[in-house]
């Protein structure tokens, strides 16, 4: 039979640790890194996220003289995108048998750091590649496929928003395909000139670039003995980027084939339910096994609330 003081043992523990294993998580991660830098890890309540969209200008605004009237008409100018809760779950399990051969309680503990690591390994792989999920198969994230859509112009809604009918709401491509262009190191900085201008707005540009390891190497390639690392941010944090302007590059392994995501990461946002912010549940025995579980719970989404200024690479 199992030690009953265990369970107190394994809480504890994972309680010290809960606050670390969220930002391990998400700091690991170049995309989400910088999210987080753009203060935009940010927690949501009630059954949808809703985020509020300025999708307007104000008609109010105008050039006046003296007594001129001043228009006091209230300007239409502010929408709302509705995104789904998502949730992200693993367990850690240690068999009775384990318990004995680990009496004690800081073998215990060694037991459930190193079970726990590599449950912290498991949770950053997936929700690394949640990021480019598109959110058309059951319980994925509404990840950059679906807010930085390959086809811009379908009718498909992001965030319950119908692109093809409200263009402020679509994002920006170059596709070599359409473009009638071969992708190369030759081509690659022209098509990100392109989308480059098209996603910015004064001093609102693109500030994080994540491609797949073709359109990374093209990039790289292209700068030939300019090739260099970011800044000393990216480089200590783990990351090695290459520069495009004032936006580091980041190849991502789980970035789609011939993609190359231009972003602005003031309008991306990773939003949690602080309840289950990577919160380990309290252990329980597993019915009908001398076994006890612990299951790790995250609920939230990735989500945008400016589409227009989030651009794409392709072919």
């Amino acid at each position: 039979m199992a030690n009953t003081d265990v369970s107190q043992i394994i809480a504890t523990s994972l309680r010290d640790r809960s606050g670390a294993l969220a930002d391990n998580i998400t700091n690991n991660n170049a995309l989400l890194r910088k999210i987080n830098q753009s203060g935009n890890r940010k927690p949501f309540a009630g059954r949808d996220i809703v985020l509020e969209l300025h999708y307007a200008d104000n008609n109010s605004v105008q050039m006046y003289s003296d007594y001129d009237q001043i228009s006091t008409t209230p300007a239409d100018v502010i929408s709302a995108a509705v995104y789904p809760v998502k949730q992200l779950a693993g367990s850690m399990t240690i068999s009775g048998l384990e318990q004995i051969k680990n009496s004690g309680k800081a073998a215990v503990i060694d037991l459930v750091e190193a079970k726990m690591e590599n449950l912290e390994l498991s949770l950053q792989n997936e929700l690394a590649a949640q990021l480019y999920k598109d959110g058309s198969v059951a319980n994925d994230l509404n990840g950059l496929q679906n807010l930085v859509q390959d086809d811009p112009t379908s009718s498909e809604s992001v965030g319950g928003i119908n692109q093809a009918n409200f263009t402020f709401w679509a994002n920006k491509i170059y596709d070599f395909s359409g473009a009638g262009v071969t992708a190369s190191s030759t081509t690659i900085q022209a098509a990100m000139n392109n989308v480059w201008l098209q996603c910015s707005r004064g001093a609102d540009m693109p500030d994080c670039i994540v491609a797949d390891s073709t359109y990374y190497n093209h990039y790289w390639t292209s700068l030939q003995a300019i090739q260099r690392i970011m800044s000393d941010d990216s480089g200590a944090s783990g990351f090695t980027s290459l520069a495009y302007l004032n936006a580091p590059v980041y190849y991502d392994s789980n970035a789609p084939a011939a993609h190359m995501y231009m972003l602005n990461s003031k309008y991306l946002q990773l939003r949690y339910h602080p309840d289950t912010n990577f919160k380990a549940l309290e252990p329980r025995y597993a019915y009908g096994q001398d076994a006890m579980s612990t299951i790790v719970v995250w609920a939230g989404n990735l989500v945008c609330s400016n589409r227009s200024l989030q651009g794409l690479v392709l072919a």
